[in-house]
């Protein structure tokens, strides 16, 4: 567990109840409504709604957890690549076009 794990509020469970419901009926109102896939002229795209904010706003509640232990694993793979020792590699020169030649007649 990473220390701004271990320093972080607790959650409100009462929170973290209503996005997991909400996450819920959205999945399930996307999987068996047909007309839950579509957009809405007065709510714009209706997945966005019933799915993405949810899950955006469960997301923020938990303080991007994920995406730190993810930072973790991503330094300790950066760490163990190899780097060229050498100079930058420079473009060549591009040979210029010849000119054309006049045909014969």
């Amino acid at each position: 567990m990473t220390r701004s794990a271990q320093t972080a509020e607790p959650i409100d469970p009462r929170l973290e109840d209503v996005l997991r419901y909400a996450i819920a009926i959205g999945a399930t109102l996307l999987l068996l409504v047909p007309a839950a896939r579509g957009s809405s002229e007065t709510f714009g795209w209706l997945p966005l709604w019933l799915l993405v904010m949810p899950l955006s706003a469960w997301c923020v509640v938990h303080r991007f957890r994920l995406r730190a232990a993810t930072a973790t694993a991503d330094r300790r793979s950066h760490t163990a690549r190899r780097h060229r020792s050498g100079p930058q590699a420079r473009r060549r020169a591009r040979p210029l076009p010849r000119p054309a030649l006049p045909k014969a007649a």
